[in-house]
């Protein structure tokens, strides 16, 4: 089966509050690109490493859409999106578990740059919602991948390079440890780990989670699972805790010897930074 298991970017929802968060990511030191509008309605903002990304993803204050998706979802951690070279070929590999959800979609956004205005292209294919309940799992096929990965967009104030790791929170861990690991073709997961590529995905049981995170955790509430982190990578985490020692309105940090937390309460989002 020719499929790429990397991971191409992570989604964190922020409805129809994408000012405030562009705001609030600059502020920690992310280096955005201007504003992208969806073909579909929905908008964004990317921070762009260097093989993968954060997506902020939003909808329009005029609420005129077709993302049920991101509208009916919750705030926060929302995606979790991995490479494809081809969007049929996952299809196909998604039926024969019987995880597909919809059938690949196209969708496309203008990319304005010095040169001109030039149409990024994008061939998605989802995971079905009741696999993972903690948020949207998919597949994205880059058309024109030069039109992402621009040297202008991947240095960033706060020294981040990657995505390291992917926190899933499950009241039934291993059996969504399992489920990741079927859908990424791995025989075995260790420990409720599944490595792939430079990165790699942990199912937490929620105490395990709290033993982790402490107060800064998420709350599972009432689902089944949560998204309950991300961890970057950086070069100068340093730089960063100094970003953080001036104050950044609107998050609660905690600063320790081998790693940074950062919550963002308005959007439930937990982040972690690591050397």
């Amino acid at each position: 089966m020719p499929l790429n298991m990397r991971l191409d970017h992570t989604v964190i929802n922020v409805g129809f509050r994408m000012d405030i968060a562009k705001t609030l990511f600059e502020n920690l030191g992310f280096n955005l690109t201007p504003r992208g509008n969806h073909s579909t309605g929905s908008i964004n903002h990317l921070a762009i490493f260097g093989n993968d990304y954060l997506e902020l993803i939003g909808l329009p204050k005029s609420g005129k859409h077709d993302r049920p998706d991101i509208a009916n979802a919750s705030m926060g951690i929302n995606g979790i999106v991995f490479k494809t070279g081809n969007a049929e070929t996952t299809y196909k590999h998604l039926k024969n578990l019987n995880f597909q959800g919809l059938t690949p979609k196209s969708f496309s956004r203008p990319v304005a740059l010095e040169e001109g205005i030039f149409e990024a292209k994008f061939r998605t294919v989802t995971v079905k919602p009741e696999v993972f309940l903690g948020g949207r799992v998919y597949f994205c096929e880059h058309f024109t991948p030069e039109l992402i990965w621009r040297p202008e967009w991947q240095d960033h104030p706060n020294g981040v390079e990657k995505i390291r790791e992917f926190v899933v929170v499950s009241t039934e861990p291993l059996a969504e440890a399992q489920s990741f690991a079927k859908l990424l073709m791995h025989k075995k997961n260790t420990g409720g780990q599944i490595n792939f590529d430079d990165c790699k995905i942990t199912v937490l049981s929620e105490s395990q989670y709290r033993d982790r995170f402490g107060v800064l955790a998420s709350s599972l509430k009432d689902r089944g699972s949560i998204f309950g982190g991300i961890i970057f990578k950086t070069n100068n985490r340093q730089q960063f805790n100094f970003i953080l020692d001036k104050g950044v309105e609107g998050v609660q940090s905690q600063i320790e010897k081998f790693r940074t937390l950062v919550r963002i309460p308005s959007f439930d989002t937990l982040i972690e930074f690591i050397d």
